[in-house]
């Protein structure tokens, strides 16, 4: 029943004390797996930008030094969540039942959130009658 599912990447970080997003990706996946891929494809190229390869070389030398063993590992856990095979099964059953899945971490400046939902569900919803609330 679930066929397509819309992904989405979002950062979020605070500015002038409101809380921001900046939409990173948005995906249509005509399959489960491709709607899979495209979310462990994105949390790795966050990783990526948040924790290069020192010997890169669009990075002059000792241009990026290691950070405090306090601060949370972004790159580490979505790293951690695209090789845990029992993580993606989970986001696969729920997608596949059609609830949404929200992946997300952050650091101190930083949330990284992964959404992905049926497109299928999202149009059920659409069609459940709207709850009417008396005004006055």
């Amino acid at each position: 029943m679930h066929d397509e599912f819309l992904c989405h990447v979002t950062a979020y970080g605070v500015c002038d004390g409101r809380r921001i997003g900046v939409p990173l990706g948005t995906y249509r996946a005509p399959t489960l797996a491709l709607a899979l891929w495209w979310l462990r494809d994105r949390a790795s190229w966050i990783a990526g930008r948040l924790d290069p390869q020192p010997d890169d070389a669009h990075f002059p030398p000792n241009a990026l030094v290691p950070v405090a063993e306090t601060v949370p590992d972004v790159p580490g856990v979505l790293r951690a969540w695209c090789a845990d095979v029992e993580q993606q099964e989970l986001v696969a059953d729920e997608l596949a039942g059609g609830r949404l899945v929200r992946i997300a971490a952050s650091d101190e400046t930083t949330e990284y959130e992964l959404l992905a939902e049926s497109v299928d569900a999202l149009r059920m919803q659409r069609t459940i009658p709207a709850l009417v609330l008396p005004v006055g």
